[in-house]
């Protein structure tokens, strides 16, 4: 297995509506494909094989959905396990989860925003701390998209930040989850970019979303990622720096080759401004 070895890499989600159109993808076509473990944990047959055939030409990132972060019934430690096992497995460079929660008595099949409160903060990072302990691993906090917000005694970005300080952990950022939230709950994104910990960003994912109306944005990905995300996209790598990027896209499948062109123009990005950053740091030295 190989892992993702350069911050300059384009990635993109494996989803089994993809699966014929990856297998044919030539080698090198991405850097990396993203996929849930929890959609995958215990799968055999064509699909099993199928996911072992992609794994041993490109290096596989791990994303969950299923762990509830912010719940208050008690970690799964039998899925925590079994996810170490497929991390293990697999070789994954980097596993990352939500910063929501999505079980109640029960499986909610949906992220559910956490409160923005200082108890919230203490709970959350205590259950990612067990989570990183469990996995042996470090882990990335995904920040997600939301609608109807629950009690928030603190912005989002001071509720984020805390997180990270209390549980230790990193971040992954979702641009297009950040412009969503922007529009929808009328904040600045570019002001939410400059209080993030550049020290804390590990990876950056990208989506395309649905224009329900000039103030309201639904974090579908399902379309191409829009002008808007894209603009944020390269402000965050001229803040932060290049750090490997994911397309996302979980339904209304174009043919592959418009995928491809969407992690093609994130590697032109991303070397672009490796290029830039290299230089500016070249003329301080001199």
């Amino acid at each position: 297995m190989r892992t993702i070895s350069s911050p300059t890499s384009a990635g993109l989600g494996l989803r089994r509506g993809l699966l014929p159109q990856l297998l044919a993808m030539k080698d090198g076509a991405v850097d990396f494909l993203e996929v849930a473990p929890d959609n995958w944990i215990g799968v055999g047959g064509q699909f099993g094989e199928q996911l072992a055939q992609l794994a041993a030409r490109f290096p596989i990132s791990a994303h969950g959905l299923s762990l509830s972060l912010g719940g208050t019934e008690p970690l799964d430690m039998d899925l925590l396990q079994r996810t170490r096992e497929f991390n293990d497995r697999f070789d994954v460079a980097l596993y990352s989860e939500h910063l929501s929660y999505t079980s109640d008595d029960g499986q909610l099949y949906d992220l559910m925003p956490i409160p923005f409160t200082d108890e919230a903060i203490r709970h959350v990072a205590a259950r990612i701390r067990q989570v990183q302990d469990v996995l042996g691993r470090r882990i990335a906090v995904e920040n997600v998209s939301y609608y109807a917000a629950p009690y928030q005694a603190l912005a989002e970005i001071d509720f984020i930040n805390a997180v990270l300080v209390e549980a230790d952990t990193d971040l992954l950022l979702d641009v297009n989850n950040l412009y969503v939230n922007s529009i929808n709950h009328g904040y600045d994104a570019e002001a939410f970019l400059a209080r993030l910990p550049r020290e804390r960003i590990a990876q950056y994912h990208i989506a395309g979303h649905y224009d329900e109306a000039i103030d309201l944005k639904v974090d579908t990905h399902g379309a191409p990622v829009k002008p808007d995300v894209w603009a944020l996209l390269a402000s965050a790598y001229r803040r932060f720096g290049v750090r490997p990027t994911l397309l996302e896209r979980d339904f209304n499948f174009p043919p592959l080759k418009e995928l491809l062109d969407e992690t093609g123009r994130i590697r032109m990005m991303q070397v672009a401004y490796a290029d830039r950053a290299r230089l500016l740091e070249q003329s301080r030295v001199a």
